[in-house]
């Protein structure tokens, strides 16, 4: 729909192109209109407003005012108070009475703002995934999960206690108990806040929404110890996938045995061992295959530097047998908990970084 004063220009321009031996109709094709158009403008010798602007189209089958009165108080009746169109429509017709179709009655319980929950049940909520996280040193972004362990007797397990730093994937603090709780769980806090010298508002802590991960003797410890709690949404193992990825490692290690574990002495030793070899000896992916220990007390960069090194004089005494650039040994500088879909290298360097 084009405006009067809008018509009024394009006609400025037509004339001042045809004065000037322009043809109109190439002058019309460069305006996009119609030359008819152009001469249905000029059929009475002014330019008038479009007349269909003020056109007020009316649906031949909209309901009736009695029709729509009767929808609505069918709809708010006892009977169907609490059910969807989607319901309403067929049981109507099962009493040999149709009103209107359910995309109507949803229309009409839009447009009367009535398109609300319409059972007892609780209405869905929606829950944002967590705050985007990002450590660029140790002791900054903590993660912590609790697993089962088998026993011997079929049905019961011990409960492994796994805290671990995103940045350097150390096991900073662990133990094995027979019961899961809030308050064990808090008494391995203190013990690494303790060993790793941590400061007030230095570290956030994710876990997910477990009764140990969220009970009060926990949540008052955090708070006590100044370390800021973050927490996953309910039933989403992604939020969490350190602690997810290290208990895949854990179970499908070749140490992992294949019987149950006798007591809690024997859990307690295998899961001991198994600490010492991933932090000291395991090569991790993820930090460019050094130890958690190495990265955890920086010397991970030395290391890489010296890798570096070698694959370039590698190179340099054969480069027929390389065809680009040696391989990536830059330490990596940032570790990222939940980032946005745009990929961890766009989240901004502000966002929740846990300092």
């Amino acid at each position: 729909m084009i405006h009067l004063s809008e018509r009024q220009r394009i006609l400025q321009w037509v004339d001042e192109a045809s004065n000037a031996g322009a043809r109109i109709r190439k002058a019309c094709d460069l305006l996009g209109i119609s030359p008819r158009s152009l001469q249905r403008w000029r059929q009475s010798g002014e330019v008038e407003e479009d007349g269909r602007t003020r056109r007020q189209f009316v649906p031949a089958n909209k309901l009736s005012e009695i029709e729509r009165e009767q929808l609505l108080q069918i709809t708010n009746s006892e009977r169907f108070s609490d059910l969807p169109p989607t319901q309403i429509v067929p049981m109507l017709a099962e009493q040999g009475q149709y009103i209107a179709s359910e995309s109507t009655f949803y229309r009409v319980l839009r447009e009367e703002n009535l398109l609300q929950h319409r059972q007892a049940s609780r209405p869905a909520t929606v829950i944002n995934q967590p705050k985007p996280l990002v450590a660029d040193a140790p002791n900054q972004l903590y993660s912590w999960d609790i697993t089962y362990l088998p026993q011997v007797v079929k049905g019961l397990f011990f409960y492994l206690y796994l805290f671990m730093d995103i940045f350097s994937r150390k096991i900073v603090g662990w133990q094995v108990y027979e019961q899961e709780s809030s308050e064990w769980a808090s008494e391995i806090m203190h013990d690494i806040v303790r060993r790793e010298q941590i400061e007030p508002d230095q570290v956030t802590l994710h876990s997910d929404n477990g009764g140990p991960m969220k009970g009060a003797t926990m949540l008052a410890t955090l708070q006590k110890l100044g370390v800021v709690p973050s927490f996953s949404r309910p039933s989403v193992s992604n939020d969490n996938p350190y602690s997810e990825s290290l208990f895949k490692t854990l179970k499908y290690c070749p140490r992992y045995p294949g019987k149950p574990f006798a007591d809690l002495g024997q859990a307690r030793q295998w899961v001991g061992d198994f600490v010492h070899w991933y932090n000291h000896q395991h090569r991790h992916s993820g930090i460019h295959f050094v130890t958690p220990e190495q990265r955890h007390t920086g010397l991970d960069r030395e290391i890489l530097i010296r890798r570096k090194q070698v694959y370039e004089a590698a190179k340099a005494r054969h480069p027929e047998r390389w065809s680009g650039q040696t391989r990536n040994w830059e330490p990596i500088a940032k570790a990222y908990l939940n980032p946005e879909k745009c990929g961890a290298t766009k989240v901004p360097e502000a966002m929740g970084k846990a300092v």
